[in-house]
């Protein structure tokens, strides 16, 4: 799914399109999953006729900031959602890679920005989930306001200090790499984030919280921020990371793939996968040693629960019309009509 890095690229694709643009109209399909707290027409009405003033990002969550009043949309990608710009190719991550198109509108979208000014060529900007893990929502202050406001430090934004962060982890006693995906303690960081992290700072992805080391706690909090920092510094480009990096290593699980990923001493490095904090973890046997000091034994872990139980891959909703207009949107393969609702600038002013 999109971590840190990935969305990062995101909010900066959208900031790049959108700045400074009025959203003249809104196209939506009805998704009471995706949409929430609110119905897709509420989504369409509130920020036609606004101008984008900024974007940004927190975590996994990125946000629009629009003039004039009403409230502002707070998005998150889930596993599979993805922002895609009419005429530009769309932010490929790694597991999604294969199952992208280019067809437009986009199957599975969720809403189509219109934007611009009559001066000038507009800009269409779309948002689709496939698996509908992602999740719209609106909020007058983006960053005081839940779901944000309940998030843990951002390695990029709010980085805290080793003083700071020794006691938010020494206090627990759940894996490393549990706590590393709890969003309460550290916003943004995923399973491959938190994987390579732990990888560089050689710390086993079960070792228990409050059995770290001081040596082991400067190198995880140097490398939460320097993990994140590249990532996103690489555009989120994954043939842009370092060479040594587990990322480039740690896909072939289960397939007669071989990496090449090397150990300091030259000789071939092996990767293994367990599952910890409710998810796979990759790391390097050789490097990262689990002391029995440091096992969880009987405890019971705070696991991250799995992003796909909420709803199973399915095709669109049913579409609704509103406000009197009506469009098709069929995908290639569908022959079920439907509808989406657009709002004309003039008529939400």
């Amino acid at each position: 799914m999109p971590e840190l890095p990935e969305v990062e690229e995101t909010a900066r694709l959208v900031r790049n399109t959108t700045l400074g643009k009025t959203i003249r109209s809104v196209d939506t399909q009805e998704d009471a999953i995706v949409f929430t707290g609110i119905t897709h027409e509420e989504f369409a009405n509130e920020v036609t006729g606004r101008k984008v003033k900024n974007v940004g990002r927190y975590g996994k969550f990125f946000y629009m900031e629009l003039d004039g009043k009403g409230r502002m949309p707070v998005l998150h990608l889930g596993m599979t959602g993805m922002i895609q710009v009419k005429g530009l190719p769309p932010i490929l991550y790694k597991e999604g890679k294969k199952k992208t198109s280019t067809q437009w509108p986009p199957k599975f979208m969720k809403f189509i920005m219109h934007l611009g000014d009559d001066s000038e060529t507009g800009v269409e900007l779309a948002f689709l989930d496939p698996r509908r893990l992602g999740r719209i929502r609106l909020r007058t202050s983006p960053l005081t306001e839940p779901p944000i406001s309940t998030l843990g430090f951002d390695p990029v934004l709010s980085m805290p200090s080793l003083d700071s962060l020794t006691p938010l982890v020494t206090k627990r006693r759940c894996t490393i790499k549990a706590l590393l995906l709890d969003q309460t303690f550290s916003a943004g960081v995923g399973n491959w984030v938190a994987d390579e992290v732990l990888y560089h700072a050689r710390i086993h992805p079960e070792q228990r919280c409050d059995t770290l080391t001081p040596e082991q706690l400067l190198a995880l909090h140097a490398q939460i921020r320097t993990v994140c920092v590249r990532a996103v510094a690489a555009h989120a480009d994954d043939s842009k990371f370092p060479s040594d990096w587990l990322f480039k290593h740690r896909w072939g699980k289960g397939k007669k793939e071989t990496h090449t990923l090397k150990l300091p001493t030259g000789e071939p490095a092996t990767i293994k996968w367990i599952k910890v904090g409710g998810r796979t973890s990759a790391y390097i046997a050789e490097l990262q040693k689990l002391n029995s000091s440091g096992t969880v034994g009987d405890l019971q872990e705070a696991d991250e629960p799995e992003e796909s139980d909420l709803t199973p891959l399915s095709d669109e909703p049913t579409v609704v019309t509103t406000a009197g207009n009506k469009r098709k949107f069929p995908p290639k393969d569908d022959t079920a009509p439907r509808r989406s609702t657009r709002r004309n600038t003039t008529a939400a002013r």
